[in-house]
């Protein structure tokens, strides 16, 4: 047990951690780590999890099943029924997955020609238009957000990764955009500007029933093969350039699975105006999915948020 934690505190130094994760070739590990994940073989899925829970707190108590054929049926993990409780007030828009809560606040208009920016990490603001899209459209999108708030969800390679929807909603739009694998851990963020806008990411249109419009951008990082989306039959992977545009018309009540990672990465959250985050949210809190994230400002008045 020694040697596990001691390990573990060596990969968490920052130094070592971002030589090992940020100056090796992403993509090809990325492609790498999607086909070998895939291996069947007993003596592959054995030495992978021992590698795996060498180096995390893997806890495996709320799955669905109790063995796996790879290690990718692990990634990818369904839990037992009621293992996440939904939020079902009307007036809350739950949590989309288990996460550590980072960089959230109130999205504000930038200055003159930026446009509205949010943060990544102290210090590090970066372009909504640019995560967006960085068109005409995307910068429209992001400037009907301004006076809404957001939150940056992190996924650690242990966790549950299964994104779901925070709110009844209709998801109308899908923006796949092609790019880097970046890291997606703190020490990154705190480095190198724009991640977010720089790896690959999708960006999830969803119409509350009200008419209110809010985005979910799930971003691909470092050893993350691939995005899947219930309303698609095929994956969101590399092989694909960017940005594609696609149109969809998907329905999910609140809690209901919409897609999952490969591997761990990062949620973020955004809501217009006439929403406020949840009062007891914190820097570096760990969220289940279904707990309240953003409550509406006037839950008497439906039309209060509506865009």
């Amino acid at each position: 047990m020694n040697l596990r934690h001691s390990l573990q505190r060596l990969v968490l130094n920052e130094d070592l951690n971002f030589l090992l994760t940020n100056r090796v070739p992403r993509i090809g590990l990325t492609h790498f780590m999607g086909w070998w994940s895939r291996i069947r073989h007993p003596w592959v899925r054995k030495l992978s999890m021992a590698a795996w829970t060498t180096f995390t707190d893997l806890d495996l108590s709320d799955a669905k099943k109790s063995s796996f054929d790879s290690l990718h049926d692990c990634f990818t993990r369904e839990l037992k029924p009621g293992s996440r409780p939904v939020d079902g007030r009307p007036d809350v828009l739950t949590s989309p997955s288990d996460g550590i809560v980072g960089a959230h606040g109130v999205i504000e208009d930038g200055d003159a020609g930026t446009g509205p920016q949010v943060f990544q990490a102290k210090g590090f603001p970066y372009r909504l238009s640019d995560l967006l899209g960085d068109d005409d459209r995307a910068k429209a999108l992001a400037q009907s957000l301004v006076g809404g708030c957001y939150v940056t969800l992190r996924l650690t390679s242990s966790m549950y990764h299964r994104f779901h929807a925070p709110c009844d909603a209709r998801l109308e739009h899908v923006t796949y955009i092609s790019g880097d694998t970046w890291n997606v851990n703190p020490i990154a963020l705190k480095r190198v500007e724009r991640l977010f806008c720089k790896n690959e990411r999708a960006v999830l249109h969803l119409r509350l029933a009200n008419d209110t419009r809010m985005i979910l951008v799930p971003v691909a990082a470092i050893l993350v093969a691939s995005m899947r989306l219930r309303a698609f039959e095929v994956p969101l992977n590399l092989r694909y350039k960017g940005p594609n545009e696609l149109p969809c018309d998907a329905r999910y009540t609140k809690g209901e699975e919409m897609g999952w990672f490969e591997h761990g990465s990062t949620i973020l959250v955004l809501a217009p105006k006439g929403f406020e985050l949840a009062s007891r949210l914190q820097q570096g809190m760990t969220m289940r999915m279904g707990e309240a994230l953003m409550t509406r400002s006037h839950p008497d008045d439906p039309k209060s948020a509506a865009t």
